[in-house]
C-alpha cells in the first residue's frame, strides 16, 4: 500500500451496545463501511489505524493498545486533526469487544475484521498457523484522510510464520513523529 492510495470498500460487522434490548446480552449487529469509518470525499475525516496479530496477545496488550490510548488521552492525536484511532485485527466482534472492556478503553475504538476481507485487500494478511493464529494480520499502521493513505507504516519482514513479532514502525511514538513530518 502507498501513500495516495484509495483504501478498499468492506463492510465491518460489528456488535454495538443497544440498551433497547433486555437482557444479558443488550448488544446487536450494526455493519460500518469502511467509507464511514475512515472517510472519503463526502465524509471527510483523518483518522489513525493500527494493525496488529490478534487481541489479548502480548505487545499488543502490554504496548501498542495502551500506548495509543495514553497518546489520545494526552491529547498528542487531536492536535494533528485526528477525528478518531481505530484499532484493526483479524478477529470477531466478540473478542475486539471483550479485549476492548478487558483494557478498560475510553478512547480508542476497536474494529474487528473477522474474515480478514479488509486486511486481505491490503495485502496485509499473513499465515500465523506456527503459533496457532491461523490467518491474521502483519502489524502496521496507516494515517488515512478521506479514505486515502497518507502515511503507510508496516513493519519490516512481512511474511508467513514468522517467528518474531516486529514492534516500532506501527508505535504511537512512530505514528506521532509521522504526523509531524506530514
Amino acid at each position: 500500500m502507498n501513500r495516495g492510495l484509495t483504501l478498499p470498500v468492506v463492510q465491518f460487522k460489528t456488535r454495538v451496545r443497544d440498551d433497547s434490548i433486555n437482557g444479558p446480552n443488550p448488544f446487536r449487529w450494526e455493519y460500518f463501511s469502511s467509507e464511514k469509518v475512515f472517510g472519503s470525499q463526502k465524509n471527510p475525516r483523518r483518522v489513525v489505524v493500527f494493525s496488529l496479530p490478534g487481541a489479548f496477545t502480548p505487545t499488543c496488550s502490554t504496548f501498542q493498545l495502551p500506548g495509543f490510548e495514553k497518546a489520545i488521552a494526552d491529547g498528542e492525536f487531536e492536535k494533528f486533526g485526528i477525528d478518531d484511532v481505530y484499532c484493526l485485527s483479524v478477529n470477531d466482534s466478540f473478542v475486539m469487544n471483550a479485549w476492548a472492556k478487558q483494557q478498560e478503553l475510553q478512547h480508542v475504538k476497536v474494529l474487528p475484521d473477522g474474515s480478514g476481507e479488509f486486511t486481505r485487500k491490503m495485502g496485509m494478511l499473513v499465515d500465523k498457523s506456527n503459533l496457532g493464529f491461523g490467518m491474521r494480520s502483519w502489524r502496521y499502521a496507516m494515517i488515512v484522510r478521506d479514505g486515502v493513505i497518507e502515511a503507510f507504516l508496516p513493519e519490516k519482514g512481512i511474511m508467513d510464520n514468522c517467528d518474531y513479532d516486529p514492534y516500532g514502525v506501527s508505535s504511537p511514538e512512530n505514528v506521532l513523529k509521522v504526523l509531524e513530518q506530514l
